[in-house]
């Protein structure tokens, strides 16, 4: 039988990035990443969000489901979910997680919901330790790569273009790469 999960107040295992608040994140003299800079016209221009992006979560967990797709998750990331759901690597492993190539990725639920969301509330089980790739939303790189491309999630995502303005480097600091993308070069290259 799987282990369902509860709601925690926090995450035990808090990386340190996560303590330091947003608004002192990404500073401009922060390095950037060569395969993101150039899919979003950093190379010569401010990127087309250079003057900031709203989003305010509204917590209806439509970014948690439909179709189906990936989470993906770090080592870092896998230890830090098992020690919220206060279970053993071994058995959040056997019932969290599928291997996708050689990295991991959360299961999800039969109609595409991840496996953390609360089918009738709809709210995140484990929101104070859910992976970088939940913390970024909408901030994803393919997300941004054109002022079309924002649109669409203003109209999927209701929280996106409402609520806070995030800077560009904000933003920027938030960017959320999947690894995936057409050009296969890694954030870590350059």
């Amino acid at each position: 039988m799987v282990p369902q999960p509860t709601a925690k107040t926090a995450c035990l295992c808090v990386r340190s990035e996560d303590k330091v608040p947003l608004t002192s994140r990404g500073s401009a003299s922060r390095k950037r990443n060569k395969c993101s800079d150039k899919m979003i016209g950093r190379q010569s221009e401010p990127p087309w969000f250079h003057e900031g992006l709203r989003f305010q979560c509204t917590g209806c967990g439509r970014c948690c489901s439909g179709g189906p797709g990936f989470v993906w998750v770090s080592a870092e990331e896998i230890r830090c979910l098992a020690q919220h759901l206060n279970i053993s690597l071994e058995q959040f492993r056997a019932c969290y997680l599928r291997a996708v190539g050689d990295r991991w990725s959360l299961v999800e639920r039969p109609n595409g919901d991840c496996v953390f969301l609360h089918a009738q509330t709809r709210q995140c089980l484990v929101y104070p330790a859910r992976p970088k790739q939940c913390r970024s939303w909408p901030f994803w790189l393919a997300n941004l790569r054109s002022p079309a491309d924002w649109e669409y999630v203003c109209r999927i995502c209701p929280g996106s273009g409402q609520g806070q303005l995030f800077s560009m480097d904000q933003i920027l600091s938030l960017l959320w790469w999947s690894g995936l993308e057409k050009d296969g070069s890694s954030p870590s290259e350059g």
